[in-house]
């Protein structure tokens, strides 16, 4: 279960970007590399800043590397999955930015391991 992988390695210090992906990547057979997966690393923690959550950005690149078999312009489908994970990340979590959702979600001990866990879900609703 994606939530079950992500916990594993959000608990070995993955940022919720590179958690998403790692996780995904087992659970989806997704395919990528050490290299491509390091490349979203640089998303957590709303890429530096506090903008757009990681485990979002971490969650738009699945979909993508799931959906892309070329380039993004030659696949239709997936300005609606994107679309549809961003309504479900709000749905659930109750936002999109890290640091609004750090506010209602970090804890000292687990750190943000409950944005993570949501972000599994509303990624699952749109991966199934």
């Amino acid at each position: 279960m994606l939530k079950e992988r992500a916990k594993e390695y959000y608990n070995q210090n993955y940022n919720c970007a590179e958690t998403i992906v790692r996780a995904a990547n087992d659970e989806y057979n997704l395919g990528l590399t050490e290299e491509a997966i390091r490349m979203c690393g640089g998303f957590g923690g709303g890429m530096g800043c506090g903008k757009a959550c990681g485990a979002l950005c971490g969650g738009i690149c699945v979909i993508s590397s799931k959906l892309i078999e070329s380039c993004a312009h030659e696949t239709p489908e997936l300005r609606k999955s994107c679309q549809q994970l961003v309504s479900a990340f709000n749905r659930i979590l109750g936002d999109t930015e890290c640091k609004h959702l750090m506010m209602k979600y970090k804890k000292p001990d687990t750190r943000c391991l409950d944005t993570v866990l949501l972000g599994c879900e509303a990624l699952e609703s749109v991966m199934e």
